[in-house]
């Protein structure tokens, strides 16, 4: 059902563009078979990469990713934007009818093509500069004072990296480089560390091994790693050097401070039992520190506060690229990036992720890694 609704939606976004071109080019039938079928192969083209990369095509994989993605992204804000000249249009000739004003004369005289190359231009202008805002990682800070801790700590979260066929070596690099940067002495991954594919990538584990941290490296799985097969979604996650926390927690005592972990909800699909002693696992160490909950989805189990002192979280993207951040704003109330205060000594902090999913583009809603500094009161 999933499918059949995506590709129906995608399809009728391709075909608003098709409909645009046509309306300015008066082209022949090759031109429009051209067209066609270059769109279709767009439509397509996610389904075409999962299967080419699952049978081992991966350099072709990787070539129609890059460039599938980017019409996608391509696509959508073509729409955006025409729709945005299409209601301004409709409104000027309303307001003209309406007023009996010579304006509908000056509209009559811009030419069709203005009413194309408008949203094109600004399309082909976020999408670079979105392509360009991926690229630049931020590192984002906050602090939190507490008695529970025994001496200050310095934690980095990373989310929703999505190693694939996309985000590989190099973005790896500038990612590892900037967590060193920093110096954590906690490292967590708070899901999604691969996408959905990830054979012939253990050299980029490799490559993550050699973030050393003086108190470890902790990961849970987001529902990508479900995507990508959870047996090698954990062989990849503990070759990078992490501990996964399945419903599970550890207790870093020389710092009093808990770290505990739950499977992503994703995990039901696949007959896992969901997170059903999450109560018993926190309450283990309520009243033994300061407790960090690492939950991929960024919503707060009501039955949990009280457990735990922060939760940290990602999954959102903060929308990636608008104007999906509205979506993902509106489905969380407003809530989708940055620290909450859950009430006076429980927080929330939700991460904009430090890669990118589909289109290796992100506007307004740039990557990060988080530092969180806590200190002793």
């Amino acid at each position: 059902m999933f499918f059949i609704i995506f590709f129906t939606i995608y399809g009728i976004i391709n075909f608003y563009f098709f409909v645009k071109l046509k309306s300015i080019l008066n082209f022949g039938w090759q031109f429009q078979l051209i067209i066609s079928v270059f769109l279709l192969l767009m439509i397509f083209s996610p389904l075409i990469i999962r299967v080419s990369e699952k049978n081992g095509y991966e350099t072709f994989a990787i070539g129609l990713s890059w460039i599938g993605y980017l019409w996608m992204a391509f696509v959508v804000l073509f729409l955006f934007f025409g729709i945005l000249t299409d209601f301004g249009r409709l409104s000027m000739l309303v307001i003209s009818k309406i007023s009996g004003k010579n304006s509908f004369i000056i509209l009559q005289k811009i030419p069709k093509t203005v009413y194309f190359l408008f949203p094109l231009g600004l399309s082909v202008i976020f999408l670079i500069y979105g392509y360009l805002e991926a690229m630049n990682i931020r590192v984002e800070r906050f602090y939190i004072k507490s008695d529970k801790i025994t001496k200050n700590v310095r934690i980095v979260q990373i989310s929703d990296v999505h190693i694939g066929l996309i985000v590989r070596e190099g973005r790896i690099k500038k990612i590892i480089e900037k967590i060193k940067e920093v110096n954590p002495d906690i490292l967590v991954s708070t899901g999604d560390l691969v996408d959905a594919q990830i054979d012939r990538m253990n050299h980029i584990a490799e490559l993550l091994k050699e973030i050393k941290t003086s108190y470890g490296k902790f990961a849970i799985t987001g529902n990508h790693e479900f995507y990508a097969g959870l047996n090698k979604a954990l062989f990849f996650t503990e070759k990078a050097g992490f501990k996964v926390l399945r419903n599970a927690g550890v207790t870093i005592e020389e710092l009093n401070i808990n770290i505990a972990g739950l499977d992503d909800t994703e995990s039901a699909r696949y007959g896992l039992k969901v997170n059903q002693d999450k109560v018993s696992l926190l309450n283990y160490f309520k009243n033994k520190g300061f407790t960090i909950l690492l939950k991929h989805r960024p919503l707060i189990d009501k039955e949990l506060i009280g457990y735990f002192d922060l939760q940290l979280s990602g999954h959102t993207h903060k929308g990636q690229f608008f104007p999906f951040s509205i979506a993902t704003k509106l489905h969380y109330n407003n809530n989708d990036s940055g620290l909450t205060k859950i009430n006076k000594d429980v927080y929330l902090y939700i991460s904009r992720g430090t890669g990118t999913w589909g289109p290796p583009v992100r506007i307004f809603a740039p990557p990060e890694i988080t530092v969180i500094d806590l200190f002793k009161k």
